[in-house]
């Protein structure tokens, strides 16, 4: 590839880092922000929904907006808008002022995020080139997401602040670094507004308040026994304001959304299987940094430490996995990465108080292996075949499939867990009621793969169909 070719990829994958890096850090330094601020425990779980809700809430809106205003625009606006509102939460002395800068935040991610990836799949070339690129977007996406729990175990140690600061200086350097590299992209048209001077403002508002009612309901859901009435209600109204947007975008002249780009399977299993995948991932995360901390009471460091076996995807997703996909294509490959992480959470079923980590390493290693052979692999089969003008709208899907999937993995290994512990107080209580919860994600891991065998299926069906017989 040119050097400009690798400045943009550097520039685009350090955003998608920042991203992963600042949730996990964060995540990190919740009970020393609880400590200093005093701030009470709904308080302390909306600082995490309230990134959550504007991540998810306005990722599709965010996509789109790439397509009809510019990606380079949107990815530098909102990579500016994520910097500020990242500084406004260090500086934060009240609840209220870093719930505004965690839902601003993840409201910056939701546009900045798809801009990013459809910026990358308009740069290279359909076909190797996009592929390496996509892989290695994706490893440092992972990374992103475990080196993030150690670094945040040591930055918490100078201070939570810093938390919040360090993402404002990688933002910087990000930013100063893509005014140049992007500026005059091909692939990035930068029109003046949206195409033939129309603007679906209907389909906009509906499906982002009918996204931001969904994750809301998901996050609900850690707590099934708090008011669900409300949470009935959340998710009637969120799926109400969806049949609007359909409604809207099928009479429409300018849809927001075409509803016809649904109709490609393999899109479909892509964002099914990307949402189950993260389900998995993350209700797994949670559960063993439970274990780890409450139950075998290792520090924030140590638990960071041990996780940093499953960031074994930075290294293999840029090195093994773009040959196996070369020699074995994308389905097989996201199968193989399903199974490996089926088998990690399946042999973690048998944890015990008493493990030591060579116990626990194996686990490690096989999420690792799956998220290096899946998360990319989705990320090409998502995006192929997609015209240039909708790539952002790709995107979008993609990233809405996984930000809805970890929210959702996240509050239903919370409601397990937390109905299965009930009273109980002691150590055996709480890794029955963990065990009980790891359900979760291997039911999702094995649904995943369903989808990806039934993929495959009609892959190879096509294949055979293509054939041509040759006359003797």
């Amino acid at each position: 590839m040119p050097a400009r070719s690798w400045g943009v990829l550097i520039v685009l994958c350090g955003a998608i880092f920042l991203e992963g890096i600042d949730v996990a850090m964060l995540n990190v330094a919740l009970p020393s922000i609880r400590a200093d601020l005093g701030l009470s425990t709904g308080v302390l779980s909306g600082v995490v929904s309230a990134y959550v809700l504007g991540y998810g809430g306005f990722m599709l809106l965010g996509g789109r907006a790439a397509d009809l205003l510019g990606r380079r625009r949107m990815f530098l606006i909102w990579l500016g808008v994520f910097l500020a509102f990242s500084g406004l939460g260090g500086f934060a002395h009240e609840g209220w002022v870093l719930l505004v800068a965690r839902f601003v935040t993840g409201v910056a991610a939701a546009f900045m995020t798809p801009a990013g990836l459809s910026l990358l799949t308009t740069t290279f070339p359909e076909g190797p080139q996009r592929n390496r690129a996509l892989l290695i977007y994706a490893g440092t996406a992972a990374g992103g997401f475990a080196l993030g729990l150690v670094i945040g175990g040591l930055l918490t140690a100078f201070g939570w602040r810093w938390v919040f600061f360090a993402p404002v200086l990688l933002s910087l350097v990000i930013l100063l670094a893509a005014i140049p590299l992007l500026k005059g992209s091909p692939s990035d048209p930068l029109p003046s507004g949206p195409r033939g001077g129309g603007f679906d403002a209907a389909g906009a508002l509906s499906v982002t308040g009918a996204m931001m009612l969904l994750v809301y309901g998901v996050v609900r859901l850690e707590h099934p026994s708090d008011n669900w009435p409300l949470t009935a209600a959340t998710f009637l109204g969120g799926l109400a304001l969806l049949g609007v947007f359909v409604a809207v975008e099928r009479r429409s002249t300018r849809p927001l959304v075409r509803l016809g780009i649904l109709r490609s399977g393999a899109l479909v299993r892509a964002n099914v299987t990307a949402a189950l995948l993260t389900a998995s991932f993350f209700g797994f995360q949670f559960l063993v940094t439970l274990y780890l901390q409450e139950l075998r009471g290792w520090s924030t460091i140590q638990t960071g430490l041990a996780l940093l076996a499953a960031a074994a995807d930075v290294v293999l997703a840029p090195t093994l996995t773009p040959w196996l996909v070369n020699r074995y294509g994308n389905a097989k490959v996201v199968l193989g990465g399903l199974l490996s992480g089926l088998l990690a959470y399946a042999l973690f079923l048998g944890v015990g108080l008493d493990w030591t980590y060579a116990a626990m390493l194996p686990s490690m290693l096989l999420i690792g292996l799956m998220f290096a052979f899946v998360y990319g692999p989705l990320t090409i089969v998502a995006t192929d075949g997609i015209a240039p003008e909708e790539q952002g709208l790709a995107s979008g899907l993609i990233n809405t499939s996984f930000q809805f999937g970890a929210a959702l993995g996240l509050s239903m290994v919370t409601a397990v867990n937390v109905a299965a512990l009930g009273d109980e107080t002691t150590a055996e209580s709480g890794l029955t009621a963990l065990r009980t919860a790891l359900a979760v994600p291997v039911t999702a891991t094995l649904l995943a793969a369903v989808v990806a065998a039934y993929g495959l299926r009609k892959h190879m069906g096509t294949r055979k169909a293509d054939r041509v017989p040759i006359d003797a």
